[in-house]
């Protein structure tokens, strides 16, 4: 039998034990606390997961979305924006969906048509991998009867199809003359207030991400050791704290501290930062210069690849070449060493000297 009693605050407090369970909660009036446990009290007696306060009218996909979102909040660890977007897409394309029809043929049929709006195949491998993450949670952390199976199933029949599967590596590397185009093409327009060529050649010689360019400061970088700081780097195990050193080189046929010295005397360090600019910007000047310039298929990341190349072809070691791109996983680093066959003859001049 559950007790009812009144608090302090005026507030309600219903507590049921039951079949060896015991559950509480408290409400603002009587009528609600009596009929939360009632409710509970059945639900145990038919053997079912009794349902707390929070999971109480929680019947959709979306539902459950909103249930993890808020319960990664709540213990300081909020998903990222990109999963967070991701989520947040998944909710407007299944949100109605009840928890009940979540099934293998619904997945299959999502998958379908993620597929004829574009989206490849790891794209839909990791929008079905998150369904099973958002519905996992519901079932672990509150005990609402769902099961993964139907989704394992559903990811299985996507593979079958080939609508689930790896993504075909990308291993665009520019030419030295589209190089050459697009710094010619920023560095001749008076109008460019982005130093967009100093930028591209940083990129080549540092492997940084756009982002990580637009954010680091003076007070990160050593001139006398010719090292500079990238706070809170890119790593899918440690979104914070992920600081790394990284030494500024001059193999790739750019001088990375040179180009910082440049950009102190254009800025005449009146900013925190090196490149006070918005990374989102230099992405799209840069995907605009390539349209201009009839470049196909270049994005600004590609340059990222193209610093780690250089420096495979200037005889580093993969791990030697990881401390400067940051990839803690070596096996990552194999993507970018697609080596230009010219490049032998250097390595070979060295060798014989």
């Amino acid at each position: 039998m559950a007790t009812i009693r009144r608090q302090k605050s005026g507030r309600w407090r219903a507590q049921v034990r039951r079949k060896g369970l015991t559950l509480s909660e408290t409400f603002a009036r009587h009528q609600d606390a009596k009929d939360w446990a009632i409710d509970r009290e059945r639900e145990i007696d038919r053997g079912e997961t009794p349902k707390t306060r929070r999971t109480t009218g929680v019947q959709t996909f979306g539902d459950l979305v909103d249930l993890h979102i808020a319960d990664m909040k709540e213990v300081g660890k909020a998903p990222g924006r990109t999963k967070e977007a991701t989520l947040l897409a998944l909710k407007r394309e299944l949100g109605d969906v009840s928890i009940n029809d979540l099934d293998r043929e619904r997945i299959v049929e999502f998958g379908r048509r993620r597929m004829r709006q574009g989206a490849g195949p790891t794209t839909i491998g990791i929008d079905v991998g998150f369904i099973k993450l958002v519905v996992q949670h519901a079932a672990a952390v509150h005990g609402i009867p769902v099961r993964a199976e139907p989704f394992d199933h559903g990811r299985f029949a996507l593979k079958r199809l080939g609508l689930v599967g790896h993504s075909r590596e990308r291993d665009r590397r520019p030419t030295e003359e589209e190089i050459a185009r697009l710094i010619a093409h920023f560095e001749t327009n008076p109008r460019q207030l982005i130093p967009m060529g100093r930028i591209i050649r940083f990129a080549i010689a540092t492997a940084m991400r756009q982002e990580e360019i637009c954010r680091v400061t003076w007070n990160d970088l050593n001139p006398r050791t010719r090292m500079l700081t990238i706070r809170d780097r890119k790593d899918p195990r440690a979104k914070t704290g992920n600081d790394q050193r990284i030494p500024l080189l001059a193999v790739s046929g750019y001088d990375a501290l040179a180009l910082i010295e440049e950009q102190r005397a254009c800025r005449h360090n009146a900013y925190d930062r090196i490149f006070p600019v918005n990374h989102k910007s230099v992405s799209n000047v840069f995907t605009r210069a390539c349209q201009r310039l009839s470049i196909d298929d270049l994005h600004f990341h590609d340059l990222r690849h193209e610093a780690a190349s250089r420096l495979f072809e200037a005889g580093f070691a993969i791990e030697q070449v990881a401390l400067v791109t940051g990839h803690k996983d070596w096996k990552m680093l194999r993507r970018y060493t697609h080596l230009r066959p010219e490049s032998l003859h250097a390595l070979a001049a060295t060798r014989v000297a």
